[in-house]
């Protein structure tokens, strides 16, 4: 396994005048908290810090668009050399953003399968919102962006067909707005999407919800995971906490049987904010889960 840090919030809108999220910090918070030892890492690839505005790059309705296309495309090459050298990519950001160039890189390999484990759709695209009234966040467009929706810049990449992944290839756990009647992003509903949101998911529990995500999985794969979608009392360091989540030994079940698959090439986990974790506990909180996991052992 090779860790990669990716030290992004280039796909956050600010939450209030003056703001900038702090989910670039989240590497090293994370690596400070004991990451490494705990997923039995050696030394890990550092990407350097990409510069954040509040708004869209000229040419682009997409915040920081410009800067999240480049780095995005670096965080492609990594993740594509872990792949050549037969490594499990471990990428630690940052905001959800950063899915999209680690697909990219792992999709140089050929077709790929995505396991979306998220408290949030991360649905939002032209078709369902409209860009003119608000520059896009990224960190909530990110699937709809993985399977082709929205603007080339960030759906286009050198190397593969578009889209990343495809829909009959998506599964989706952990989502928890999805049965309100003012649910903005609706048409996922539409999608072929394996749709396992929350509510299902502790209903049915992780064994359940393991077997009916191997039903659809049908080559390689890569998991990614928003750590919103454990509940805020568990993990309040997010920038849109929710409840109710996936219980954290929940979690691990789900996420170990899902590692341990020889076809799961490499991970995302986001949306991790030491900015409100100023004890660190929830960064240890965190380091405890993803120490649980099987990664190679």
């Amino acid at each position: 396994m090779i860790v990669i840090a990716a030290p992004s919030n280039l796909g956050l809108r600010p939450l209030r005048p003056g703001h900038e999220p702090g989910t670039w910090r989240a590497p090293a918070a994370l690596f400070e908290a004991g990451l490494l030892d705990a997923v039995g890492a050696g030394v890990p690839v550092v990407m350097p810090r990409p510069s954040w505005k509040p708004g869209p790059d000229p040419g682009t309705r997409l915040r920081n668009g410009l800067a999240m296309r480049d780095f995005n495309l670096a965080l492609a090459d990594h993740v594509a050399a872990a792949g050549a050298r037969g490594e499990f990519a471990f990428v630690v950001g940052g905001d959800c953003s950063i899915l999209l160039g680690a697909l990219a890189g792992a999709r140089r390999r050929g077709p790929l399968a995505l396991v979306h484990v998220d408290g949030h759709s991360d649905f939002r695209h032209p078709g369902n919102y409209d860009p003119d009234s608000m520059p896009g966040a990224v960190a909530g467009m990110d699937l709809a962006l993985a399977t082709g929706r929205g603007e080339a810049l960030m759906t286009d990449w050198p190397g593969v067909e578009t889209p990343l992944v495809r829909d009959r290839d998506v599964v989706q756990i952990g989502e928890r707005d999805g049965r309100r009647p003012d649910f903005a992003w609706a048409d996922v509903n539409d999608t072929d999407f394996e749709r396992i949101d929350v509510f299902t998911a502790n209903e049915i529990g992780p064994r359940a919800v393991l077997e009916r995500a191997r039903q659809r999985l049908d080559k390689r794969f890569w998991i990614h995971l928003d750590v919103d979608v454990l509940d805020e009392a568990v993990m309040p360091a997010v920038d849109s906490p929710g409840a109710p989540g996936i219980a954290p030994d929940d979690l691990v079940a789900i996420l170990s049987g899902l590692v341990s698959d020889p076809r799961c090439t490499g991970m995302t986990v986001t949306v991790f904010d030491p900015d409100l974790d100023p004890d660190g506990r929830h960064a240890r909180t965190l380091v405890g889960l993803l120490g649980r996991l099987p990664f190679g052992r």
